[in-house]
């Protein structure tokens, strides 16, 4: 008896067999596998553009307690710019964001009163630089930061070395900055604090400090 021959459009046994569906539970898997793709995919993207970005330009802090009032507050967010001090030096004035020469593991915000070379003396509610433009030195003018109510306690003389920078808080009655633990290694600098972001309402750019000419 001869073979019946197959009908235009009626499937074999084996074209019948491959297009059976897949099972619920193999649907499922395959569902899960191509979500986890997904989001795998989602979180290496991110890390390409964030780690740089966090690496090299900014990085997100918290403020915390008082040391920097009325300029920060205790809770605000800011961020801190890392990428202008790869290209130029820091500036008096600049309040920048440093790991603690005490502890590594912590941070703190203060503000650059002396640079690299300069002598700073605290005395008398001032604070005295000398440098080789001002041999005998000049009073620091920090009314452009600091209320008149703020007043800068202790007596303390550093000579800064090539890579040292002094720093104080500008709430200087409660601040544990250079006067405390000497001047900070430019090596701990996170960044310049560039914007803050929360609160809300006092969103803001932190401009360069712009001291008030040296008359004396």
């Amino acid at each position: 008896m001869s073979e019946q021959p197959n009908l235009a459009g009626q499937p074999t046994t084996e074209e019948t067999e491959a297009q059976t569906p897949p099972s619920r539970g193999g649907r499922i898997a395959s569902e899960v596998f191509e979500f986890i793709w997904e989001t795998v995919k989602v979180v290496l993207i991110a890390l390409v553009i964030i780690l740089p970005v966090r690496y090299f330009l900014i990085q997100p802090f918290f403020v915390k307690g008082e040391s920097m009032f009325p300029t920060y507050h205790d809770k605000e967010y800011i961020l801190v710019d890392k990428w202008t001090y790869r290209t130029a030096r820091p500036q008096r004035g600049d309040v920048i964001v440093f790991k603690a020469p005490t502890d590594v593991n912590d941070y703190f915000i203060k503000r650059i009163v002396g640079l690299p070379g300069e002598r700073v003396v605290v005395q008398n509610n001032t604070v005295r630089v000398f440098n080789a433009e001002f041999p005998d030195g000049f009073t620091l003018n920090e009314k452009v930061y600091l209320p008149d109510s703020h007043i800068t306690e202790g007596t303390d003389d550093r000579l800064l070395e090539d890579d040292e920078y002094y720093v104080l808080g500008d709430n200087r009655q409660h601040s544990s900055d250079s006067r405390a633990f000497g001047p900070v290694r430019r090596e701990l600098f996170s960044g310049m604090s560039w914007l803050r972001l929360w609160p809300l309402e006092r969103i803001d750019f932190l401009e360069r400090t712009t001291y008030p000419p040296v008359i004396e």
